[in-house]
């Protein structure tokens, strides 16, 4: 299985190279975390020193996309072909999600 895993990975390399380095990196997010992690952030930018930075959705999913980032960040350099420096989360919050706080009492 982990073959295959990784037959796929390369292929998804190739079909990305004609990509921004940006592009493949959010292009194989999803490949990289899976899409149950995946769906709780947001590829943001790639900067200059090449640290990808990513919105996260809350704190819950913040710890464990740190507990990931070393594997993460090898894993999305592998995939799209960009040399990564690191990732950089930051938390959403709940007023850029559009989400209220219940009224404090």
């Amino acid at each position: 299985m982990q073959r295959m895993r990784d037959v796929l990975r390369d292929s998804l390399r190739r079909t990305l190279r004609p990509l921004s380095e940006q592009d493949r990196l959010a292009a194989a997010w999803r490949v990289a975390c899976g899409p149950a992690l995946a769906d709780h952030a947001q590829v943001l930018h790639l900067d200059e020193e090449n640290i990808l930075h990513v919105r996260v959705t809350g704190a819950m999913w913040m710890q464990q996309f740190l507990t990931m980032r070393s594997a993460l960040a090898n894993d999305l350099a592998r995939i799209a072909g960009v040399p990564l420096s690191g990732i950089h989360f930051v938390e959403r919050r709940e007023e850029q999600s559009g989400e209220r706080k219940p009224p404090r009492s």
